[in-house]
């Protein structure tokens, strides 16, 4: 069907602690998921040893970083099924469910038995529960990254988008890293390797409790609750016109099938350009740095712990401040001027890094590596959210997002795979972030401006 303006229903009045209690349900909700496959991250080379056992440690580590991969290939299953309930009946449930789904998910790790317990089927139950837990990270997404921004003011909505996107999963590794350092100190050495992983999984039901506690008092979007509003009346006076009392709801198009329709599947295609390479710069900075600062520049667990947890606030920080400039300067142009930076500076910090010869040195290449890796999609989130209108946003924004960031989350595999060894980490790694550089910055040249176009998409109807 066309789409169609509706301009009945007036903005419902929102208050400034609704507005701030969405743009923290957002912020928390995917930084507890981040948070949740994070540990997987910091557990990785004892995962690793437990569940992929090989003679050759980088075939382990890829074997973990596989199983990593697995999760974000769910990822766009799961933004269909709560994309499309988020678009139907509101944000508010389906952050809800995905959100203590994914805890309850991560948790059950912890009492996996490994192989040296029950053999083969070990692994194979382990990349089981990582499918499970993609479908809620999902629609976690679908929901966290647009209830925030539909809530807040225009002049706010890039900062939030940095806040939400870069600077959630700053806050989901600043917590990844704390629980990392906690529980290496209560198992240090090799109780680690028994019963410091499991705990690690174990905080899953915090997570979920946390989010449970926190979403459960949320208010649904204004500009969800304006569409809803423009559906009743326009169903009441279809009753009135015709004098029927009770009139059923309008049947409307589901919102994955108008998103795969002419109007919208090339809007979603070109979409995947940014995203594929805002996440993939992502894992492969972030998402890569524990397992170079242990196995590349050997790095102790203790002093591991504190740069990651100083580069989880780089993350913030500066996530923040490429969404917020996205709003003086537009989306597109903070791309741009991102991509032309990223392309020189990631590939030369990936090779400086194991050339430090003290931690302060491997600090602070660590933390503009995190910064630069993360800035680059801080903006991607509103960019996305003003690409598609309210009635299909959850939809459109979660599909064009996980995606992206489910080839993304290949790279660390891809790399760990082509590197022969340790020794070799560094070349490849500079490599690889080069070659995503490009395709982020073709992503940005090729892009709309989209600045401000979430208010003109709220009316819009896609039915």
């Amino acid at each position: 069907m066309s789409v169609a303006a509706q301009n009945g229903a007036a903005l419902p009045a929102v208050d400034q602690k609704q507005v701030m209690g969405a743009v923290f349900a957002s912020c928390l909700g995917w930084a507890l998921d981040l948070f949740d496959l994070f540990v997987l991250l910091y557990v990785a080379p004892v995962v690793g040893r437990l569940f992929f056992p090989s003679e050759h440690a980088m075939l382990s580590l890829a074997a973990v970083y596989a199983s990593f991969a697995v999760t974000l290939f769910m990822r766009p299953l799961g933004s269909a099924w709560f994309g499309s309930y988020a678009d139907r009946h509101g944000r508010k449930g389906a952050m809800i469910f995905a959100v203590v789904g994914v805890g309850l998910s991560t948790a059950a790790f912890g009492l996996l038995p490994t192989v040296a317990q029950v053999g083969m089927i070990a692994p194979l139950l382990f990349v089981v529960l990582r499918l499970v837990q993609g479908v809620f990270v999902g629609g976690v997404v679908a929901s966290t990254h647009t209830i925030g921004t539909e809530s807040v003011a225009p002049r706010y909505r890039g900062a939030v988008s940095g806040l939400i996107g870069g600077g959630g999963a700053g806050l989901g590794a600043l917590l990844a890293s704390l629980t990392f350092l906690a529980m290496s100190a209560l198992f240090p050495g090799e109780q680690f390797d028994v019963w410091g992983w499991r705990c690690m999984f174990f905080t899953g039901i915090i997570s979920s409790m946390l989010g449970l506690f926190v979403f459960n008092s949320l208010e649904e979007s204004p500009l969800w609750k304006k569409l809803a509003a423009e559906k009743a009346a326009k169903a009441a006076a279809i009753a009135s016109r015709d004098g029927i009392s009770n009139a059923p709801a309008e049947v409307v198009r589901s919102p994955l099938r108008t998103l795969f329709s002419r109007d919208y599947r090339s809007i979603l295609f070109v979409n995947l350009l940014l995203t594929i390479g805002g996440g993939s710069g992502y894992y492969l900075t972030s998402g890569y740095l524990p397992t170079v600062l242990k196995v590349v520049s050997h790095v102790p667990n203790g002093s591991a712990a504190a740069i990651l947890m100083i580069s989880s606030i780089g993350v913030v920080i500066a996530s923040v401040a490429a969404g917020h400039l996205s709003t003086f300067i537009g989306r597109k142009s903070t791309f741009i001027w991102i991509g032309l930076i990223r392309l020189f500076a990631l590939p030369a910090l990936c090779l400086l890094l194991p050339t430090a010869q003290s931690i302060t040195v491997i600090g602070v290449y660590a933390v503009v590596l995190s910064a630069l890796g993360s800035a680059g999609y801080a903006p991607i989130l509103i960019f996305l959210n003003e690409r598609f209108p309210t009635a299909i946003r959850a939809t459109g924004t979660g599909l064009s997002w996980n995606i992206g960031f489910a080839i993304g989350g290949m790279m660390p595999t891809a790399v760990s795979l082509v590197a022969k060894d340790a020794s070799e980490l560094p070349l490849t790694l500079a490599i690889f972030v080069g070659v995503i550089s490009v395709i982020f910055l073709a992503g940005a040249f090729v892009v709309p401006e989209t600045l401000g176009k979430l208010d003109k998409n709220a009316s819009r109807e896609a039915a």
